[in-house]
């Protein structure tokens, strides 16, 4: 297969098990990959990687019978396969995830603070983040929010736009809620814009709106390693009890619409499961991973 091909699937990453060995005994690889390694030391904001990469291409075309050339050749070739690693990868989301029983924070382009609850996604473009600020969630996440600066949470139920402030969003299965804590912040959900002041809250599930009571405290229960419920679904309840804990709940005539009001720590298991079991009158088991529930 001709030299130039291997280059191009090797950028696509598109190598079959024979392609790669053929790649491999290019004369030059062991420079291809060392330059690709390091690719992120270039700087080409307004380059052109597709461009440069079939010119080089097509210089190498040109030369082959050339013998005199062939290093001018080869460095052209490896400058194109650098910028274009490096074109692709700038241009890359960032993205960070949470597993179960895991919480995370970062800081985003603007200095803005984020903390991730347990199996949760959230992702951004840095090389975009002064033209176009949209930060995408899966899952729950508290922002504070950088002095002066704003930006948009997007997420598959619902926009919350930032104009300087701390708040909580959170969104899983059939359950959509924004708390803003300080400052104001925009919900827009089916196309009405809702603006929430500190203490307020919007909550969505299975597509209802949920009237809430104010939020009394300064910031969501899951960052001091507890989760908080008041009047909530039975079956949000034991949903976040999975994403902290590795457990499986099998349930036996339990009602997973009745409301529950309470609390449970993320670092005991077996006090957490007193504490969402007791107030209804429930006995539980555990083997392994699961836990059986069931009515006394």
């Amino acid at each position: 297969m001709k030299r130039e091909i291997l280059i191009s699937k090797w950028l696509d990453n598109d190598l079959n098990d024979q392609d790669l060995e053929a790649f491999k005994n290019l004369e030059d690889y062991d420079d291809l990959v060392k330059l690709s390694n390091n690719v992120k030391a270039f700087k080409a904001d307004d380059y052109n990687a597709s461009e440069e990469l079939d010119r080089a291409l097509k210089t190498i075309r040109e030369n082959t019978t050339t013998h005199w050339f062939k290093p001018a050749v080869r460095v052209a070739a490896i400058l194109a396969v650098c910028f274009s690693l490096y074109y692709y990868t700038t241009t890359l989301d960032t993205t960070i995830s949470t597993d179960v029983a895991q919480k995370t924070t970062i800081e985003l382009p603007d200095a803005s603070i984020v903390s991730l609850n347990a199996k949760t996604v959230l992702s951004y473009n840095k090389k975009s983040w002064k033209d176009e600020r949209d930060v995408e969630l899966n899952g729950e996440a508290f922002f504070k929010v950088a002095k002066g600066s704003s930006f948009n949470v997007k997420t598959t139920s619902g926009t919350v736009t930032v104009y300087g402030t701390q708040f909580n969003v959170k969104q899983r299965n059939h359950y959509f809620e924004v708390i803003c804590y300080e400052g104001i912040v925009g919900v827009t959900y089916n196309s009405q814009l809702t603006k929430l002041k500190a203490g307020d809250s919007f909550l969505i599930i299975d597509g209802k709106l949920i009237a809430k009571e104010k939020e009394a405290s300064s910031t969501p229960s899951w960052l001091n390693n507890e989760s908080q419920f008041k009047s909530l679904p039975y079956k949000e309840v034991l949903s976040e009890f999975e994403r902290q804990y590795k457990v499986t709940f099998k349930l036996e005539n339990i009602d997973i619409n009745q409301l529950f009001t309470g609390s449970f720590a993320h670092n005991n298991i077996d006090i957490a499961l007193k504490s969402i079991t007791l107030p209804l009158h429930l006995t539980f088991s555990k083997t392994n991973n699961t836990v059986i529930l069931k009515r006394e």
